[in-house]
């Protein structure tokens, strides 16, 4: 029996899974979408580390937000919370395993849901990526230019801000069983 009249007898998912769109337009779209993404977060990265550069001092904080959210130039030649700081060349190539499976994921997206962090995750990767190829002290070596200070806590810049975003989009879909691809596509591709 029906709790109220007009309510449905049974529950609706109140977060539906998106509708996959193996069409060729729509693939093409949902890779543009990616792509587009990862230019811009790309542009937006390496355009504000060039401003951190030229506009910032090391050692010479900036208050944004009081001193919970301060600009503040390093340059990290680890990771996150400056963690393998003697292990850069490591680092170098966990990014570009992290951005083979981008490509290869990239390849079989087929919702939107997927191609936004993956964009996102691309653009962060390769930002962070081209600092490790070109900066000083050499290639594959590289510091990361890092300018956005967190209460003191640990200092990132935009490419950390999209990675992070995009991990945990990855997350809630993995938790939700969102599939990046559709699998009766591969089945059906010699169609």
């Amino acid at each position: 029996m029906q709790d109220e009249a007009g309510a449905p007898l049974t529950g609706a998912d109140p977060t539906p899974t998106p509708t996959p769109d193996p069409s060729p337009q729509g693939r093409g779209r949902l890779r543009a979408l990616l792509l587009t993404l990862a230019v811009v977060t790309l542009v937006l990265d390496q355009g504000t580390k060039a401003w951190a550069l030229a506009g910032l001092t090391p050692g010479q904080p900036v208050d944004l937000v009081g001193s919970a959210i301060r600009l503040n130039l390093i340059r990290n030649p680890g990771a996150a919370f400056s963690l393998g700081d003697g292990s850069t060349w490591v680092l170098t190539l966990v990014s570009l395993v992290i951005l083979g499976w981008v490509v290869v994921g990239a390849r079989r997206v087929d919702n939107r849901a997927w191609a936004v962090p993956l964009g996102l995750l691309l653009g962060g990767a390769v930002g962070n990526l081209v600092d490790r190829l070109v900066r000083e002290p050499g290639p594959g070596r590289g510091h990361v230019v890092d300018f956005i200070d967190y209460f003191g806590w640990f200092i990132g810049n935009v490419a950390d801000i999209a990675i992070v975003v995009a991990a945990g989009i990855i997350m809630v879909l993995a938790y939700r069983g969102v599939p990046l691809g559709s699998r009766h596509r591969a089945e059906h591709a010699d169609d």
